[in-house]
């Protein structure tokens, strides 16, 4: 009996499901047409929907098999079209053939002008490294270990013009500025000390401090400690490395602090933190805090860290005097806008180059900067304006500031340093320091 029953009303509901899905498709159910030939029952079909029946071509007989459309450009040009669709003329389909067979060519003319392109810079990097290793190994065996013989020799300087390797650039700066000051590093921990018990003090009140500076001359700057903080989040920001809590931020922030108390006559400057942390990131702490005091001690800097007006004015004349020699036009333009060196020099100067270009090329002016002294400041300035003064001849005194202060990040190296090597530092038969 149970059985039955359950065999009755599966049967009801198969029934049930094949009048719902007869509906579905606009149909009368089986059972009802049973009688009828299939062939009549197909023939109702096409006239209900409106889809008559024509014999199929054997492209679209194969594709009625396939289980998904091709949506790639060879589908849309060498596809026949749907059914549903009229059929491309003769013309139109050897036209596409063409069009998509063109395309083929030129996607391989591309992949193989990338091919060549990767495989050209893929020989460069190998020859620009297999080059620095065999400077490297010059500098390391022949030319460090004899420094003072061989540091002025011909061959030394042009190995010098075409960079130092990284490895041993801080040995190198570190022997070419020397250390006349004979700062040890006993004097630099002394400093750091003194600057941390000042850093203690202006952060527990300040109303000490305060009666302790005033008995200082204007020129006493340690109360500048402060100011340090903020440069230092401005120093080299893309490297996310000097900032707070980046590995190298305590160590910038002591070695300006130190060099305020070792130099209260100086205190901190803006852009003193470029320069430190350009040496961090080649020589060891105490041996950068050394390398900073001492190159800060040179005239050049010292003249513009310490705002020696008089000073400043005559190399900007000197400059000048270059300048209108090796680039007469552009020099009239700046006269003409009245567009005056201390403009862009002074911000070049300041930090070495080192917030004006890539770090990259900044070490590179570093490395002859080392080699030549302050006269290769000023001849890279020169290099600059060189190098863009079809530009800057074409540009107003606004425009000219504004490009300057801020210099173009995809600077060739190659072009640059050319350019800096075309500029004849002798006027009148008189040298820059003549000058």
């Amino acid at each position: 009996f149970c059985r039955n029953l359950f065999t009755r009303k599966q049967s009801a509901r198969f029934e049930k499901q094949n009048d719902v899905g007869w509906k579905l498709f606009g149909k009368v159910p089986l059972r009802e047409n049973s009688q009828k030939d299939p062939k009549k029952i197909q023939k109702e079909y096409e006239e209900k929907t409106g889809r008559g029946h024509r014999p199929l071509s054997p492209k679209q007989n194969v594709r009625k098999n396939l289980d998904f459309e091709p949506l790639s450009t060879t589908a849309l040009i060498l596809e026949d079209r749907p059914a549903n669709l009229p059929a491309k003329p003769a013309e139109e389909a050897q036209k596409h053939r063409q069009q998509y067979e063109e395309m083929v060519v030129q996607a391989k003319k591309r992949e193989l002008k990338e091919a060549q392109k990767r495989r050209k810079q893929l020989e460069e990097r190998c020859k620009l490294e297999d080059s620095i290793g065999n400077a490297v190994l010059t500098w390391n065996n022949e030319i460090l270990p004899n420094w003072e013989t061989m540091c002025c020799s011909r061959k030394v300087r042009e190995l010098w013009w075409q960079g130092i390797p990284p490895s041993v650039r801080g040995k190198v700066w570190s022997l070419a500025i020397g250390n006349e000051l004979n700062i040890t590093h006993e004097l630099f921990d002394i400093c750091l000390a003194r600057a941390k018990e000042k850093w203690r003090s202006l952060s527990t009140g300040g109303a000490e401090v305060e009666c302790e500076d005033a008995g200082f001359s204007a020129a006493d700057r340690e109360a500048s400690l402060e100011l340090i903080k903020l440069d230092i989040s401005r120093t080299f920001p893309n490297l996310c490395i000097f900032q707070q809590g980046g590995p190298y931020h305590d160590t910038l922030h002591s070695i300006l602090g130190a060099y305020t108390c070792y130099r209260p006559d100086v205190g901190y400057v803006q852009g003193m933190s470029f320069i430190a942390a350009v040496l961090i990131l080649n020589l060891d702490t105490a041996d950068a805090f050394i390398a900073f005091s001492n190159l800060l001690n040179k005239p050049c800097q010292m003249a513009f860290f310490r705002v020696d007006h008089g000073l400043m004015l005559t190399y900007f004349a000197a400059f000048e005097v270059f300048f209108e020699e090796n680039l007469p036009k552009l020099f009239a333009h700046f006269k003409k806008n009245n567009l005056t060196p201390d403009i862009y020099l002074i911000d070049w100067i300041f930090t070495l180059y080192s917030k004006s270009l890539p770090l990259d090329l900044a070490c590179r002016v570093w490395d002859v900067f080392c080699r030549d002294g302050e006269e290769f400041l000023f001849r890279t300035a020169l290099g600059i304006l060189k190098l863009f003064e079809d530009i800057l001849t074409k540009m107003d005194f606004i425009h000219i500031a504004q490009f300057l202060t801020k210099l173009p990040e995809d600077l060739p190296s190659e072009e640059f340093f050319a350019s800096i090597a075309a500029i004849q530092m002798q006027s009148r038969n008189k040298k820059w320091a003549q000058v």
